[in-house]
């Protein structure tokens, strides 16, 4: 598995009526595999974050969503950034990624995370708890998700889920490519070390090298390679020649690049690769076609792509 340039799509509310919505998310993810990025995520949301609009505006279910995406396109990997495990039975959420896998013909990633806007749980029924709830719901989640992508009969009986002899076939990979969001150097970092492949860090700038310290010491105390336990970081970009860091938001400062797209490939280097993370995930306020075009020739050689 290798996440070096990712494009996330967050936001579906393009202005259009509901016909011309999805042909715009596939225009998205068809432009990002040809200009060369290596994966494409969708949200896990049902209503829109509070950063992004209201509660009211476009979000597709991702998964129906990644099934179609995975029928137009053909070298992209596909997830979520990333599954909220609130929202699924760990069982259904097997039986979806090993599914998703198969029509990809082996493109899938399993984004996982704990779940955090209280919102959608309030409103759509879905129990949302304490922090240390939904990070014990997680553990649990895992010890069945984990045997069954891999072909294996899981039998678990936890406070939260339960399950006897539980499998999901087909499945297309021996190994679906686990990631993790986060950066909680108690919690997430040590989960990440011991049971993902990659590690999306989901912090500031200026916080990396402190995370990446904690990523190197709980692989350590397993130990772990820890340069088997890939990275990569979101950052919200705006490609616009005229934009200056002046007009990011204070509260984007820290997770937001902005400015031509040399410019914005020079930031991420300086903030961002530099500072020893793998790869970058970026998402855009707006989207026009041939933007992901021009992204994807200046970041593709910082990369490695």
């Amino acid at each position: 598995m290798a996440i070096r340039l990712g494009y996330q799509i967050p936001n579906f509310s393009y202005g259009t009526g509901v016909e011309q919505l999805f042909p715009t998310v596939t225009a998205q993810a068809r432009e990002a595999e040809s200009a060369g990025f290596d994966s494409v995520f969708l949200m896990d949301h049902f209503y829109q974050l509070p950063v992004l609009g209201s509660p009211d505006q476009p979000m597709l279910e991702a998964y129906t969503a990644l099934g179609a995406l995975a029928t137009a396109t053909e070298r992209v990997q596909l997830g979520t950034l990333v599954t909220g495990n609130t929202y699924r039975n760990p069982a259904l959420l097997a039986k979806i990624i090993t599914t998703l896998d198969v029509v990809s013909q082996g493109r899938a990633i399993l984004g996982i995370g704990t779940g955090w806007f209280e919102l959608e749980h309030d409103q759509l029924g879905f129990d949302f708890g304490t922090f240390t709830d939904r990070f014990n719901r997680l553990d649990e989640a895992l010890q069945i998700i984990l045997p069954m992508i891999k072909g294996e009969r899981a039998t678990f009986s936890g406070k939260w889920y339960h399950t006897t002899d539980a499998i999901a076939n087909p499945r297309f990979r021996e190994h679906i490519p686990l990631m993790i969001g986060g950066s909680g150097e108690k919690k997430t970092i040590p989960l990440a070390a011991r049971h993902f492949d990659h590690l999306n860090v989901i912090a500031g700038f200026d916080e990396v090298p402190r995370k990446l310290g904690v990523v190197r010491k709980q692989c350590e105390e397993i130990g772990r390679d820890p340069a088997t336990l890939e990275t990569s970081m979101p950052i919200t970009v705006l490609i616009d020649d005229k934009a200056t860091p002046d007009s990011i938001p204070a509260e984007m400062a820290q997770r937001m690049v902005v400015g031509s797209a040399d410019s914005v490939a020079d930031q991420i280097k300086t903030k961002v690769l530099d500072a020893g993370i793998d790869g970058v995930i970026i998402n855009m306020p707006f989207y026009t076609p041939g933007i992901l075009t021009a992204a994807g020739e200046a970041l593709r050689p910082l990369v490695g792509l």
